[in-house]
């Protein structure tokens, strides 16, 4: 499999994960900031950007797992983590695991499934009847936005992924964690990441004012100095 991976930088090493149908160029500004003192690391997940397709229809679990092999085949060691949403929920899947990361800072984190609403499950069941009677308008017509770009098999993929609520493992995380969200995010609200912060022991949480889901672009000088901070 090749993976397009951008490395900058000397001395401790720090690892970003991107968000999903990103690419590891969302981090720029990070990664010019951060190389001053680290050693960058930021690749594109199989899928993603400038990397091979996915073999199978992943889970996170399966994107963890390639994770660590990813670190082991690098010898990258209990890196510093920065992670955006998608590259948040493999975060945390790798941080349930043991030490395999040091400190993380995870921005508009997914992974706390919302609450199921009857309006949810009558789109739902909308849906269903509609593919049945017709399948073409049912594909172009339901779902997110995000969703109707996406190959069948990263359909798939999708589904395994956003399907899975990741509390149980936060809870089985050891290591420091700062949850940064913006105050405008709707994709990972504010109140997702108290969910997380309560159950990730010894976490703290930053909310940035005027931002949304893309916190560590909307306002990069006050993100980094915030994950900066965290990291010493």
């Amino acid at each position: 499999m090749n993976i397009s991976v951008l490395r900058a930088g000397e001395g401790r090493d720090l690892l970003f994960l991107h968000g999903y149908l990103a690419s590891k160029e969302s981090f720029l500004p990070q990664i010019e900031y951060f190389s001053r003192n680290f050693r960058v690391t930021a690749f594109d997940f199989p899928g993603f950007g400038q990397s091979d397709p996915i073999p199978a229809a992943w889970s996170v679990g399966d994107y963890a797992d390639w994770t660590e092999e990813f670190l082991r085949r690098e010898k990258i060691v209990f890196p510093l983590v920065i992670a955006h949403s998608f590259g948040g929920r493999v975060a945390v899947k790798c941080l349930s695991r043991g030490e395999l990361f040091d400190r993380a800072v995870l921005c508009g984190c997914a992974g706390i499934r919302p609450k199921r609403t009857p309006c949810y499950y009558a789109q739902v069941y909308t849906y269903k009847f509609v593919r049945k009677i017709a399948p073409r308008y049912a594909k172009t017509h339901f779902g997110s936005a995000e969703y109707r770009t996406l190959s069948p098999l990263m359909r798939e993929s999708y589904k395994k992924i956003v399907n899975e609520d990741l509390r149980g493992d936060a809870e089985k995380i050891t290591r420091p964690v700062l949850f940064i969200n913006g105050e405008k995010d709707t994709a990972t609200p504010p109140s997702s990441a108290k969910i997380y912060q309560s159950r990730v022991a010894g976490s703290k949480r930053v909310v940035m004012r005027g931002c949304g889901h893309f916190c560590h672009l909307d306002d990069p000088l006050a993100f980094n100095l915030a994950a900066e901070e965290f990291f010493r």
